[in-house]
């Protein structure tokens, strides 16, 4: 959805009355879902908070006509926006100088930003619950594989499971009963012992990334300067 009305409104033309604080000189090098990855990934961001962005994106735009989110605004917007919604509807949120940094700005940069957007949206930072349901029903229905089930639409049958034919079930007991011999010929204690390599052998991939994401996230936190979108 951000994608589709970044493309029509990066067809406005700028002139220097429509200029604000959150555009860029030119388009950032990161994609918009790679720098989305890179806030939730980093920050540790509530869902309501991502979704709070498109509520603010519409407070901010009735107020405003001539603000558009665009390829130049929109990463200093998200950013923004993560940062002020984390501190309006989180008990716990990360430091400004923290989001500066995943964010790619200077942490005086966000501090202006920051006061800014809260003028742009009338301090109207936080929104009920019946707000938030009906921005994501209206966010499901806009996927490419949404579809509305009525009652009239016919239920999905189950499939039949498949009736294995004579010669299938004497295949499959000969072959239970080969390796219940290998079994028995080579003993409980290769059994044990080949388990126990197996377990071995196969490391626990979420340790593995989280190991990984611990330690770039600690390489963030380590750099004295980061690349500024700009």
């Amino acid at each position: 959805m951000l994608g589709r009305l970044i493309s029509h409104n990066d067809l406005i033309p700028l002139t220097p009355s429509t200029l604000t604080r959150f555009h860029s000189r030119a388009p950032p090098n990161i994609t918009l879902p790679d720098y989305l990855r890179r806030i939730v990934k980093y920050t540790s961001v509530e869902k309501a908070c991502l979704l709070t962005l498109l509520i603010y994106i519409d407070r901010v735009c009735e107020r405003h006509a001539h603000f558009t989110i665009s390829s130049l605004t929109v990463h200093r917007f998200l950013i923004t926006g993560i940062t002020v919604a984390a501190k309006a509807l989180c008990d716990s949120y990360c430091t400004n100088s923290h989001y500066a940094k995943v964010g790619g700005i200077s942490t005086r940069e966000l501090n202006a930003l920051e006061l800014e957007f809260c003028r742009l949206i009338d301090w109207r930072l936080a929104a009920t619950g019946p707000v938030l349901q009906q921005y994501y029903a209206n966010l499901v229905k806009q996927h490419p594989s949404y579809k509305r089930i009525t009652d009239h639409d016919p239920l999905p049958t189950p499939s039949e499971p498949e009736v294995a034919s004579p010669k299938d079930a004497e295949h499959t007991e000969a072959k239970t009963a080969s390796l219940k011999r290998r079994r028995e010929s080579s003993g409980d204690e290769y059994d044990e012992h080949s388990s126990q390599e197996e377990e071995k052998e196969a490391p626990d991939q979420s340790i593995e990334d989280e190991l990984a994401t611990d330690q770039h996230f600690q390489q963030l936190l380590d750099e004295e300067t980061i690349a500024y979108i700009a």
